[in-house]
């Protein structure tokens, strides 16, 4: 199956690369089995309808910090990353399943908190949790969940649909989340250093809230079947917009030109982002956990969205297979480089 002779490093491959190595030769044995790994989410056949499956895993001290992360908002983050994987896909989410580790540090209180915010979020989204697992861990917390929707045939969105001149859009706005979680790294330190100080995060309220309690787009999904705008492609931003553009381009085989001046960054993303000594046109096309939603449309369904505050045409596809570029405010043309989160990467 595998026929490596010396020891390779995972960060050699990194995230994508790891996964691609590990399923590029499987073969689908069900004829229900429409797409395997290489979407957000799988696709099964189901009559006149597609099932979407997709499964999401937050492990302590990787992708949270229960310093400042409280398990409130935890157990919510956990629930609205697994079902922005459904709505990735234009689809509606139905179900999830919550996998939990936990060590003995954690009482039955704290665990209950956490099923608040699952909860909550189960509610804000019309989702039922059907099941699940819970077990003993040795490092920390650890939160897996399975989401599970549906999607009319026809209105499918994969990350490999992109056209030439497709006009690429983006939900709400980009870069929140990294400045919260600058913001609140911050202020760790400040308290490690200082205990006697509380930490300062009223004055960062919305920035803090994208990282915290972040919000799968499921109202975005709604909005495009209202305007009756079909989307060509479509991901959502977890790892950075920047990544994102380039899992479009590598999935549908064209290029994306990206202009600066039309990306929607919140003023208090890009007042904390000066202050932190970063351009925050970089930092938002880099930063991850927006989990807002980015997708193509057609020329001809521009009409539809202009006028929506929520979306936003930030460029558009070219034959250029592979190559992507930032337009400048002042006009300079630059490759595009995608720096946001991937796991194993040195």
């Amino acid at each position: 199956m595998f026929e490596n002779n010396s020891r390779t490093e995972l960060e050699s491959l990194g995230e994508f690369g790891l996964i691609h190595h590990l399923t590029k030769d499987l073969g689908m044995k069900n004829p229900t089995t429409v797409m395997g790994p290489g979407d957000d989410a799988a696709v099964i056949e189901a009559g006149n309808a597609f099932w979407l499956l997709s499964s999401d895993a937050l492990l302590e001290g990787v992708h949270f910090d229960l310093s400042f992360h409280p398990l409130k908002h935890l157990g919510y983050k956990a629930v609205a990353v697994a079902v922005s994987d459904i709505c990735a896909m234009n689809g509606i989410p139905g179900q999830i399943l919550v996998n939990m580790g936990l060590s003995n540090r954690f009482s039955l209180e704290a665990v209950e908190e956490i099923y608040v915010g699952v909860r909550t979020a189960c509610e804000k989204y019309n989702v039922d949790l059907v099941g699940g697992d819970t077990f003993s861990s040795r490092s920390g917390l650890v939160l897996s969940i399975t989401a599970a929707g549906r999607v009319e045939k026809e209105k499918i969105a994969y990350r490999r649909g992109a056209e030439e001149n497709d006009l690429l859009v983006v939900s709400g706005d980009i870069g929140g989340a990294y400045m919260g979680l600058q913001i609140l790294e911050r202020e760790k330190r400040v308290f490690m250093e200082h205990p006697d100080m509380q930490p300062d995060l009223e004055a960062h309220d919305y920035i803090v809230g994208r990282q915290l309690r972040p919000e799968a787009r499921l109202d975005i999904i709604k909005l495009l079947a209202e305007l009756k705008v079909q989307p060509g492609s479509m991901i959502d931003v977890s790892d950075g917009v920047a990544s994102e553009v380039f899992h479009l381009g590598a999935a549908s085989g064209v290029g994306f030109d990206i202009y600066e001046e039309k990306l929607p960054i919140d003023p208090m993303t890009v007042d904390r982002a000066l202050g932190f000594g970063l351009n925050p046109s970089i930092a938002s096309l880099n930063g991850g956990e927006d989990y807002e939603l980015l997708f193509t449309i057609k020329p001809a369904d521009f009409e539809k969205i202009k006028n929506n505050p929520d979306l936003t045409v930030i460029g558009h596809a070219t034959a250029n297979k592979g190559q992507h570029r930032l337009i400048t405010k002042a006009g300079n043309v630059f490759d595009l480089k995608a720096q946001g989160w991937e796991h194993f990467r040195g």
